[in-house]
Order: structure tokens, then sequence, then C-alpha cells
């Protein structure tokens, strides 16, 4: 009889430490996907005893709470979101998997970094929509130093300590309603920019390459100074109330941020949307009904299926292996709606 294989065979032979075998045999800490698979290989190779045990470390499938912090729980596409994210994390198989949603109503950044301290000390994992600023990228730092995974949805953060961006290609949405715009405005005129802040990186980025494609291919337009609504449909609605009072040559709106249903209030109490084109985020029922009615023109729409897919991914990921060594970007293509596809 041969002479059995020791736990030091097999990391030899997987060409792993002994402390990597025992964890993926004990389950002590995380270990790679594949690092774990290297060594069921290894196991089987040399007729490891407890090659079955090993088998049925890498598929047992371990509970852990997702944290997601949303935005705004009146708004309908955050209410869709949060659907599709919890129905993610209860369709994931790698995972045993529980989602902790919620909502922020107040969005100053020393209320966000509280929340974000508060429910990271609660999840396994944490995904947030926030603004780029000092205090949240500082929140961000503390629970990652703690142990913490940080995905970053829809708008990203500067900060190292987050581990991945799921999100929209901004750079994309961006170009495209300056394309539909100078396409679809009857004559050369002047053009308005909203967006919720500039402290939005996704927003930030849209609005910058909106204006890059109009500088670039429709010099002709007059751009306005973009006008910071903070996401809130009220001041939106004055903001562009005034813009078409102000402005009687204004052939184009593009709306980068929330807030939509006042820029669609405006429009529709000035009879203006047959000679504004106007293009903003999300299909809701109330862009829907704006769409079928004429009274805006383009919807560019998260498809919040997909995003909730990838990042639920992502999170089970970071829950099954050692931390991340590669930042995990995934930018989406904007889904288009008008009018004739709704």
């Amino acid at each position: 009889m041969g002479k059995r294989a020791t736990i030091s065979d097999l990391a030899r032979q997987a060409g792993v430490s002994v402390a990597t075998v025992d964890r993926v045999l004990n389950r002590r800490l995380p270990v790679r996907e594949d690092t774990a698979l290297r060594v069921v290989a290894a196991a089987e190779s040399i007729g490891y005893h407890a090659t079955g045990l090993l088998r049925q470390r890498i598929t047992e499938v371990r509970p852990c709470t997702l944290g997601f912090l949303l935005q705004k729980s009146d708004d309908d596409f955050y209410r869709a979101l949060a659907f599709e994210l919890q129905n993610a994390t209860r369709s994931a198989t790698s995972i045993r998997g529980k989602a902790m949603v919620e909502f922020m109503d107040k969005l100053v950044p020393s209320f966000i970094a509280s929340r974000i301290r508060e429910i990271g000390t609660k999840v396994d994992v944490l995904a947030v929509v926030a603004v780029d600023h000092p205090l949240v990228s500082e929140a961000v730092e503390d629970i990652v130093a703690k142990g913490k995974t940080v995905f970053t949805l829809l708008s990203d953060l500067t900060t190292p300590a987050r581990s991945g961006f799921i999100g929209v290609d901004a750079r994309k949405t961006g170009r495209t309603a300056a394309w539909t715009i100078s396409r679809l405005a009857k004559k050369p005129g002047k053009v308005g920019i909203l967006l919720g802040s500039h402290r939005y990186l996704s927003q930030e980025t849209a609005e910058i390459s909106f204006r890059s494609y109009m500088r670039e291919n429709a010099p002709q337009f007059q751009l306005l100074e973009p006008l910071v609504n903070l996401d809130d449909h009220r001041i939106a609605y004055e903001a562009v109330e005034d813009m078409i009072s102000s402005n009687a040559d204004l052939v184009g709106i593009y709306m980068s941020g929330g807030g939509v249903e006042g820029m669609i209030r405006a429009l529709r109490e000035e009879n203006a949307g047959c000679r504004i084109v106007a293009v903003c985020n999300e299909l809701m029922p109330i862009t829907r009904s704006a769409l079928i009615d004429g009274t805006i023109d383009m919807v560019m729409a998260t498809p919040a299926a997909l995003l909730a897919s990838h990042a639920v991914d992502a999170m089970a990921r970071a829950t099954n292996s050692e931390r991340p060594e590669n930042k995990n970007i995934v930018q989406l293509q904007a889904e288009i709606y008008v009018s004739e596809n709704i």
C-alpha cells in the first residue's frame, strides 16, 4: 500500500501554501474560487483522502447580506431598481443572499456618510449611489478598513477604496443626447442643460460629453450654462420655465439627472414640446406618457435588471474570495426609447 498523501503533498501539488489548503478545508477565511478549484484538482490527481470534503466545501453556499444604499424612496426609478436588486440577490446561485435595501431621502454628504457607516456594519458587502464628496469617500474608506467591500452604482466615487463600479456609460449617453438634439432640432438655436449636481460623476461626465459632441459636430448651436437642480422636480420646473421664457430661440434641453417631472410640467404648460427637443433619463410612467404625447423626444434608460445582475454577481464574488486585486468596472449601454418603441 502506498504512502497516504498529506496536506503538505496536496499544497505542493496545487502550488499553494498549507494554510491555503486549510482555509479551503475548514472555510476559515475566504479563498478565491480558481484557487479552491486548483486545490480540488490537485487532490484528485494525488488521491488525497479528503477530496470529497474539499469538493463539498467549494460548493457550499454560505449566507450573506448584500447592502444597497439608494436614493429617494418616492422615486419610481429607484423603487424599480430596488425590486431588481432584491430579485437578483434571491436568484444568485453562488450565495444564499439577503438584500438589505435602504433609501436616502436626505442627500447631503454628511447624511450619506453616516448611512454608509451605519449600514456598512450590518452587511457583508455594500453598494451605494452617492455624490463624490470627501465626507462620503472618508466613510467608504472607514468601512473598507474594517474589512468590508464597497461598490458604487450608477455614479462612481474617486476614492480608490471602492472595489468596483456598475452603471451606464455616461460618456456615450451624453454624446447620444447631443446627437439626438442636433439632428432633431428644426433649426439651430440655444440648448439648455440640467443636471442634479456636478458631484455625481456620471452626470458631470454626461454633461462634458454632451458639450464635446456639440462643439465637434454641431457648433451652430449655442449651449447655455448648465443649471443644477439637485434632482428636485420643483427646482427643475422653475429652471425650465425660466429657460423657456428667457430664450425665444431655445430648441433643445438635455436633462442628465433627476427631477424630470418638473421639466415635463414646464414644457407642457408652455406647450413647447413641438418646438423644443427634450432628452432625459429613465423610462417611468411620467416619461412614458411624455414620450407618447410628444412633450419629450427620447429617454435613455438604465437597464435596471441587467445592472442588478452585474452588481449582485460582483458582490457575491467579493464574499467568496479574498479582496479583489482588480477594480470591477462595468459600463452598460443605455436603453433608448422614443414614442414609437415603448
